[in-house]
């Protein structure tokens, strides 16, 4: 479970490097291309959909893990802080083979604008002040997930992820004023139509329609 977990943290992290927009990061779409010429067109196509293999590889491999996840727990108990630990721990000696990145991006955040924290008083590179608020938000995020991989299935497990995801895209499109076109239109359709099924909303709503006619 903590190579799975470790392979997929991976591997969608790389996969920005392959043209896959960030506020879209995790719905795929098309990504744009500089170039004017029909053949740099035609590789930048290419590179955009090695990106969307990695992506896709590695959504079925945490959706693996999460059942892989489901079936640890029923058979050793329900312990989400410790596969928290776990797989947050184990994998760290494995980003030693990605040394020289971390340390590349990390000169890179360093020399990031400066900005002021009023409380401390104390002047910080604006890029690590966002990355203390993204792994802050993402303790909160990873944490709920793990606690609710251990009270509900895999598929519940999915649902709202998906849900979260979709939220935190449409907060990403009002902010950022990116376009909201009809195929996003129509993945929002597909995420509601699928909730709700999920859910058995119609069906209770038609039970209690048809107690209605009987009463």
């Amino acid at each position: 479970m903590v190579t799975m977990f470790f392979a997929v943290s991976v591997i969608n992290n790389y996969a920005l490097n392959f043209n896959i927009a960030m506020p879209l990061h995790m719905i795929f779409r098309s990504a744009s291309s500089s170039e004017s010429s029909k053949e740099a067109g035609f590789w930048s196509f290419l590179h955009w959909l090695v990106g969307i293999a990695m992506l896709t590889f590695a959504l079925l491999l945490s959706a693996r893990m999460g059942i892989f996840q489901e079936t640890l727990y029923k058979k050793y108990g329900k312990h989400s802080k410790e596969a928290l630990f776990y797989n947050h721990c184990l994998p760290l000696p494995g980003f030693l083979l990605l040394s020289s990145n971390i340390y590349k991006h990390a000169a890179l955040f360093s020399q990031s604008a400066p900005v002021e924290i009023p409380i401390i008083g104390t002047t910080v590179p604006v890029m690590w002040l966002y990355l203390l608020m993204n792994v802050l938000t993402q303790y909160v995020c990873i944490r709920g997930v793990f606690i609710l991989t251990a009270e509900c299935a895999s598929l519940t497990v999915t649902l709202v992820v998906t849900l979260r995801k979709f939220i935190s895209l449409i907060i990403s499109i009002i902010y950022f004023r990116n376009p909201f076109t009809v195929w996003h239109w129509l993945g929002t359709l597909v995420v509601f139509i699928g909730t709700l099924m999920y859910t058995e909303v119609w069906t209770l709503f038609s039970s209690e329609k048809k107690q209605k006619k009987k009463d």
